[in-house]
């Protein structure tokens, strides 16, 4: 039998969004900017349609995706627990907030069958948004996606964006989301050894009792920063200007056609959209 912290850390470690998962794929292979523009172009795909038949293709191909990249579904699907609530809760709201043809009615709640399928709608995109990002994150080292997106934003460069200085705030964020992530569990596992009690008392209770993790993480958190700021300065760092890299990006034949596949993507989902008689 599972203890209730030993629950809560199981619940932390489920974060999957931020965490590398080394594989030898053809999606880890591709250019971090083929793999940045195809996870925005999914994304928005995502809240474009309104049918069932455009998630169908949505979800085939993210299936596919997932095949190609080698790391296990179910390695992806625990990134969805720690949302599980959300999910649940926006279901409930399109589901009893929603007018139309009622199904049934529980007291002065009803639900309709408009209510029905946008709750299925909202869930589905929820899902998807978070599975489409993880697989970016999961096959792409924070330093690849550094470099991605630095290259993609260099453009602006010429309005005096500081392009460099945004994505490597973006690459630590990155690499401080498992760190933080252990962090977290090996407090709660220290504090549930002295005794805290992190399930017991009603919500209020439950707030007060996440201070003990709280303001220790806190204060690892800011310390870790100042020893990367420390570091950071007595290897004198100063920006991105005349830097150069040890593995500059160049497209590969693979990237070309992974370009042609996201346009093939939006051709095939407008298609199946406008001939969807759902």
């Amino acid at each position: 039998m599972v203890s209730e912290p030993e629950k809560g850390c199981s619940m932390i470690r489920d974060i999957t969004i931020g965490q590398y998962y080394a594989a030898q794929s053809l999606i880890h292979r591709l250019d971090p900017r083929l793999k940045i523009i195809a996870t925005m172009v999914y994304i928005i795909s995502l809240f474009t349609f309104h049918d069932m038949a455009g998630y169908v293709v949505a979800i085939l191909s993210f299936g596919a995706v997932v095949a190609l990249s080698k790391v296990p579904l179910r390695f992806m699907l625990k990134g969805l627990k720690p949302i599980f609530f959300i999910l649940v809760f926006t279901a409930c709201l399109n589901l009893f907030a929603t007018p139309g043809k009622n199904i049934f009615a529980i007291g002065v709640l009803s639900v309709t069958w408009e209510g029905l399928w946008k709750a299925v709608y909202i869930s589905l995109r929820l899902i998807f948004l978070i599975l489409g990002s993880s697989v970016m994150t999961l096959t792409t080292t924070p330093d690849q996606l550094t470099n991605g997106l630095e290259k993609l934003l260099g453009p602006l460069k010429a309005v005096k964006v500081p392009v460099h200085e945004l994505a490597m705030m973006m690459s630590i964020a990155l690499r401080f989301i498992p760190i933080l992530v252990d962090e977290t569990n090996k407090i709660m596992k220290a504090q549930a050894a002295r005794g805290a009690d992190f399930e017991s008392g009603n919500l209020l209770q439950r707030l007060k009792n996440l201070l003990p993790i709280l303001v220790p993480l806190f204060a690892s958190s800011v310390r870790r920063a100042g020893d990367l700021a420390l570091a950071m300065d007595a290897r004198c760092y100063h920006g991105g200007g005349g830097r150069t890299k040890m593995y500059p990006l160049n497209y590969q034949k693979r990237d070309l056609c992974g370009y042609l596949v996201c346009i093939a993507y939006i051709i095939v989902l407008a298609a199946v959209v406008q001939v969807s008689p759902f």
